[in-house]
């Protein structure tokens, strides 16, 4: 039997709600060891006998989760990281939790160069190691990471994973929101608290080490993890920030207001069923999963309007809306979602009043985005169509698309439309 050993990179919600949570409740692992370089938050819980606490935000109120012999170290102390890089050595499965895959190379104890090291002297007889970042290519990266950084590359011991994380969670700070909900901070004299959905179906690339189970034994496998991301970026994601920004048009400070608002959640399920889910049934119907089906993508939808607009969760639509320039990059969600839908033959009408909210948005908080001197306007009227294309060519960095003229004209149809919700 594999004796299992699990390490993590960073000590965010996820790391904490999910990975660390789902490793201790499995009692598979004899050792569960977190890096984090926030040395107050290593003391607070070192202090608590390595126990921590996560909200969980279920339908009908918060649960709070304890997680017991739980072992912070900061790799920036020479101490920790001699500890570290033993017990990764060691380690049957591994998680990196981390605000980008750009912080795979970060500093001089990159999450790299220790795994390289580590693996370089590996003592455990396989490794799988979970990239929990959101990018579709987040494993591949890592691993190119990792592999400059050893003198032999890993072998076919070792795995890196894919992961498609729809668990929405966030770190806490307010004291009058973790006062309001009654959450419990992640160690005593901390003001922090993390809070994590119910939900748990995660999905991840399927493990192909030959006679290793996984000690994490929760998880969904797919051969094939491509379409199950997009359904993440151009249903999951897609929505939540189209549901943020007409808030944030609207007025509404939490998700969860939107739930009374009819005309902005048919405009979300609209957008979500005949845009992005007619799109990506198509595309991938031949797959024969049921989440590639009519029915299949309509409870998926249902199930997901409803998980966000959870009151428990407590989402706010500045937090969904934030880092608004990437999100209205032509690949990701937005634009990504109506690009997707016009490949198909569908115009994604609904998608483009959420582009246009979103822009309205953008050119709001002008030095907040960087953004041109000539795009500080001061009313959403002198947004004709021409000065549209201009902002979307400067958002992609000079791109234009086979679909440039289409998303302009949609965007520029859809400002009336949005004026008429917001007086509504």
């Amino acid at each position: 039997m594999t004796e299992h050993v699990f390490t993590g990179f960073g000590f965010g919600p996820i790391q904490g709600g999910l990975f660390g949570n789902e490793a201790f409740q499995s009692g598979n692992f004899r050792r569960i060891v977190i890096t984090e370089i926030d040395q107050r938050l290593v003391d607070a819980v070192r202090a608590n006998n390595g126990t921590y606490f996560v909200n969980v935000a279920k339908t009908d109120g918060i649960e709070v989760v304890k997680i017991d012999n739980i072992e912070l170290l900061n790799p920036n102390i020479e101490a920790d990281r001699n500890i570290l890089l033993e017990v990764l050595s060691r380690s049957t499965e591994i998680a990196t939790c981390l605000p980008s895959v750009s912080f795979y190379t970060m500093g001089d104890n990159s999450v790299a160069l220790l795994l390289a090291r580590a693996l370089q002297k590996s003592k455990a007889a396989a490794t799988i190691i979970y990239a929990a970042e959101n990018n579709n290519r987040a494993a591949e990266i890592l691993q190119d990471a990792v592999a400059k950084k050893m003198t032999v590359a890993p072998g076919n011991n070792v795995q890196f994973l894919n992961t498609v994380i729809g668990k929405m969670s966030r770190a806490v700070t307010d004291p009058g929101e973790i006062e309001q909900l009654k959450l419990a901070p992640i160690a005593p004299g901390m003001n922090r608290a993390f809070l994590v959905e119910q939900f748990n179906r995660i999905l991840v690339t399927q493990c192909t080490i030959k006679d290793f189970t996984p000690g994490i034994e929760v998880f969904v496998e797919k051969e094939d993890l491509l379409p199950f991301e997009e359904a993440k970026l151009y249903g999951h994601n897609a929505i939540h920030a189209l549901l943020a920004y007409l808030g944030l048009a609207k007025g509404y400070k939490k998700i969860t207001e939107l739930k009374d608002d009819g005309d902005l959640m048919k405009i979300a399920l609209r957008a979500f069923l005949n845009e992005s889910g007619a799109a990506l049934v198509r595309k991938y119907s031949g797959l024969g999963d049921e989440l590639f089906t009519e029915l299949g993508y309509k409870y998926y939808a249902e199930d997901l309007l409803e998980r966000m607009t959870n009151p428990y969760l407590g989402d706010t639509t500045i937090r969904a809306g934030r880092d608004i320039v990437r999100k209205l990059d032509c690949n990701d969600r937005i634009f990504g979602t109506m690009t997707l839908a016009l490949d198909y033959g569908i115009e994604p009408v609904n998608t483009a009043i959420g582009a246009a909210a979103a822009l309205c948005q953008l050119l709001s908080n002008p030095e907040e985005n960087n953004l041109p001197e000539h795009f500080c306007f001061t009313n959403r009227q002198q947004l004709s169509a021409e000065k549209i294309q201009e902002i979307l060519i400067w958002l992609w960095g000079g791109y234009r698309g086979k679909h440039d003229q289409k998303l302009t004209e949609l965007v520029h149809q859809a400002l009336p439309k949005l004026k008429t919700l917001l007086i509504k």
